[in-house]
Formats: structure tokens, C-alpha cells, sequence
């Protein structure tokens, strides 16, 4: 099958969380598994730099964006192994400091930026000497693809590909003001309740057009896909996700194990594994040096990797460590956000020295470090459409903090659930003290070496690989091409 994936971001090429990963762990399972795939996305600053092999592709863009028309050219890389990558350069709208904001804003004319995107993606679905037969479309940024294809068909393309949607966070939907509509350049007809328009408020709503007009719809875990069509989480869309309830399956992310493994991993400071865990305390003893904390092996070390957003659980989050870092516990954090929430963690940092380290920013070798070094892992989300550290964290041996939302709930396995597979921790209410009540469960388990060495190894021998992941993909593929 040919199969051409459009995401505005691409490890190892460009990233600000998980669909990033995920867009490029699923093209390189395409190809493993036998499949022809392409990705597309645009050429931000630096890419390359980075990857001096990008070529150009002898192909020049000329397309309608309202009443402008705006140019670009199209570069791409092959490598061994992999999807082949096409990037969209046009410097006005990608060449900028960051991908979707800049300064804790977002650009102002991201419309722009991702219609004039999504237009590329249908272009090359259409005009490509390689022909895709199905065009997989990730969050709002190429959401109206689907759209766009169907006008097109419309227009004379005869037998367009069918369109795949993944949603990876529905609270980000891709919402202007009505004026951006125009830029569209798609009949008033598309622009409707029943369309990419909103019903209340004359907004224009990328990731809306995508849910209706796309052939299939996926989400990146089973739960999420039960928990978007309620009035709770469907973030104002749950009510147009219920009528498209057919098309829609819930496929738990997989982790790339080539990239997050702990026994040939350039990122970690000692190699080890399920049966060799003696290198584990290493990686803790010199994560601690390296931020600064107290060398104690004794002592519970927890860590967190995250945007530091309320979705995440940061604020249940500080308060529970205001309460439990009274105890005989380390703690350590890398990521970045809210300034209210990076001035809080700051301040726990003075408050609590010795105790905890902060590190704000993106950092691909401490993540891995983070990840192998620590005890356990916080993730104390108010909602988690999959959430990947928790993944990493149980190849890692690195006992899960979970709030049982989203994926996190269909991943972890607490005790209370089975005793036999328990691999982490989970809490229900959305509180401080239910987190800090997890908390104690963990230092609990951690004062029983041998009920903590089953639940790391119950986490390390858990299989959520790509090459599972990759055949739900599939399975809809063929089932939106039937």
C-alpha cells in the first residue's frame, strides 16, 4: 500500500511533544512491514542545517490562498529504511524561530501557515508521479485536507485517495475568525454547522472540517476515543464526534524501541536490562550528579517530563509535592510552559534544595537520562489522549505515577487491577491528595525490594512496539479503502 502522512512536525526533524514521534515511528513501521510511505511536512528553520542530504525535489508550488497566491518549493530526503520526507519551503511562513509560537504566543497568521500547508499535501496527493492510495492527515494543522480533496473531487480529480484523521489532543482544534475561511478558497457550502464552520460563534474550525469530512478517524487510544465523545472531554466537538462515531477508532500509540531502549542507548551513562538491572543505579547515581542533587541510592528519586500546561496535572502536581517533598524523597523535572507554572517550580526549587532540580527548555539526552535514572515517573494529567513517557518509562524500569485517564489508563497496570501484572500506580480524582496518596503507595512499594523489583520488571517486559500499533493503522486502511 502506498500511504502519504502529512503532520506539521517530524522527529527527528522538527518536535514540541509526542505526535512528532508518533508521525515518525509510523512511517518507519509503514516500510518495515512492507509499505510504501511518504511524509510530508514543512521546512522550519534549521532542518537543513541539520540534514545536509535534503535535495531539492524539482517541484515548484503556485497555489491560490485567498485572493494572494503564494509560492514554495518542495525538498525531500531518502533514507535507508524510512519514508521518504518531503518538506514544504516557503520562508515567510517556516523559516521562524519556533514552529507554532514564539515567546509564549502563537503566530498570528498560523491560519496562513497550515491552510497554505494543507493545500501542499493535497497537491501532491494529486499531482505526484508516486500515487498514494490513502492520505493520512494528523491534528488541526493539516485538518482541512480532507476538505480540500473533496473540492478537488469536485473540480475533476477523478478518483481521489480516501483520508485517515488523527486526532492526537482534541483541546487543540485550529479555530480563526470567519474572515479566514476565504483563504480556504472552498465553496460557502463547506462553511456550515455540518462543515469546517462552528455553530455558535462563526468561527472557522480546521480540526472540525477533518472530523467531518475525513473517510476514518482515529485517536491515539482506545479510552480517548470513548472519553471525546462525551460532553467532559469533547472540548465543544463531542456532539459532531458522536454523529462520525462510525468512523472512529481509538489505536494506543507505540514506542519506537530502536530509540527508547536502555541496552543500546547512546543517551544513557550505563546499559542495562530486565535481567541485568545492576546498571540502572548507575544511571540514578549520575542523573543525580548531573543535576546537582545529592548522590544517595537509598533515597526514592521521581521525575517528570512535561509541557508544563494545565492539561498536564501541574497544578495537582506542585501540591502534592509541597506536601510529600517533607518527606525523604528527590525529585526532578525537565520542560517548559506556563511562566506562572516555570516561577513555581523555581521557587520549589529554593525552597527544597537537595531535594529538587528543574530544568526548562527540551532536552533530548537528559530525557533519556531522566527516564532510566529515576524511581518513578509523574503523570498526573487532567486528560492524556496517550502519553508516551509512560510508555518509555516502563521499557526504562521506571515505575509510573498515573492519573487513569486516556492512555495512561489503558497502559498502566495498577495493583488493585491485577497483582499478578501490576507495572504502576494509578489514582482517579483529579486532586492534590489522591496524587499525593499515590505518592505514598510508591514509597510504600519502594521499602518492599521485592515487590519493587516485580513491578519494574512487569513494566520492562511489556510490549507496546510499532510492530502491533502499525497493523491497527492498517487494519483501518483497508477497511476506509473497502
Amino acid at each position: 500500500m502506498k500511504i502519504l502522512l502529512a503532520s506539521s512536525e517530524v522527529y527527528p526533524f522538527s518536535k514540541t511533544g509526542g505526535l512528532a514521534d508518533m508521525v515518525g515511528a509510523l512511517g518507519r513501521a509503514l516500510v518495515k512491514a512492507g509499505h510504501e510511505a511518504a511524509i510530508v511536512t514543512p521546512l522550519y528553520r534549521g532542518i537543513r542545517e541539520r540534514f545536509p542530504a535534503i535535495r531539492p525535489a524539482a517541484w515548484h508550488f503556485d497555489l491560490p490562498l485567498g485572493l494572494e497566491r503564494v509560492q514554495a518549493e518542495l525538498w525531500e530526503l531518502e533514507r535507508p529504511g524510512e519514508a521518504r520526507i518531503y518538506f514544504i519551503e516557503q520562508p515567510d511562513y517556516y523559516d521562524r524561530a519556533g514552529i507554532y509560537l514564539e515567546n509564549h504566543l502563537s503566530y498570528a497568521d498560523n491560519a496562513e501557515r497550515f491552510i497554505f500547508f494543507s493545500k501542499c499535501v493535497v497537491h501532491l496527493a494529486r499531482y505526484l508521479p508516486w500515487r498514494a492510495e490513502m492520505v493520512h492527515v494528523h491534528d488541526w494543522q493539516a485538518g482541512l485536507v480532507p476538505a480540500l480533496m473533496l473540492q478537488e473531487k469536485r473540480a475533476g480529480w477523478g478518483n481521489p485517495p480516501p483520508t485517515c484523521l488523527t486526532i492526537h489532543n482534541l483541546a487543540y482544534q485550529g479555530v480563526f475568525p470567519a474572515a479566514a475561511f476565504a483563504l480556504t478558497n472552498l465553496p460557502a457550502d463547506f462553511y456550515a454547522p455540518d462543515g469546517v464552520g462552528t455553530e455558535y460563534f462563526g468561527m472557522l474550525n480546521c480540526l472540525k472540517g477533518g472530523i467531518v469530512f475525513a473517510d476514518s478517524i482515529t485517536t491515539v487510544s482506545p479510552r480517548y476515543a470513548r472519553e471525546i465523545t462525551t460532553e467532559e472531554l469533547g472540548c465543544g466537538l463531542d456532539g459532531v464526534l458522536r454523529e462520525n462515531a462510525g468512523k472512529l477508532t481509538g489505536i494506543l500509540n507505540g514506542v519506537d524501541y530502536a530509540e527508547w531502549n536502555t541496552t543500546n542507548n547512546p543517551h544513557l551513562f550505563k546499559p542495562y536490562s530486565v535481567t541485568r538491572m545492576a546498571g540502572k543505579k548507575v544511571n540514578k547515581r549520575e542523573l543525580q550528579r548531573r543535576v546537582a542533587l545529592p548522590v544517595a541510592e537509598k533515597i526514592p528519586l521521581f521525575g517528570t517530563i512535561s509541557r508544563l500546561a494545565e492539561q498536564k496535572g501541574v497544578d495537582i502536581q506542585l501540591g502534592a509535592l509541597e506536601e510529600m517533598l517533607n518527606s525523604n524523597i528527590q525529585f526532578v523535572q525537565l520542560g517548559s510552559g506556563s511562566p506562572e507554572y516555570e516561577r513555581a517550580y523555581r521557587d520549589l526549587a529554593a525552597r527544597f534544595p537537595g531535594k529538587v532540580a528543574v530544568q526548562f527548555g527540551y532536552d533530548e539526552n537528559l530525557s533519556h537520562q531522566i527516564e532510566a535514572g529515576c524511581d518513578f515517573f509523574l503523570m498526573p494529567s487532567r486528560f492524556e489522549p496517550c502519553g508516551l513517557n509512560q510508555l518509555y518509562s516502563l521499557r526504562y524500569g521506571t515505575i509510573p505515577i498515573v492519573r487513569a485517564t486516556g492512555g495512561l489508563d489503558d497502559s498502566v497496570t495498577d495493583f488493585v487491577q491485577n497483582a499478578g501484572a501490576a507495572n504502576g500506580i494509578k489514582f482517579f480524582e483529579y486532586t492534590t491528595r489522591a496524587l499525593a496518596k499515590g505518592i505514598r503507595k510508591a514509597l510504600a512499594i519502594y521499602q518492599q525490594p521485592g515487590l519493587f523489583r516485580k513491578f519494574r520488571r512487569n513494566g520492562m517486559k511489556a510490549d507496546f512496539s510499532w510492530n502491533k500499533t502499525v497493523n491497527e493503522y492498517l487494519k483501518t486502511y483497508q477497511g476506509t479503502l473497502k
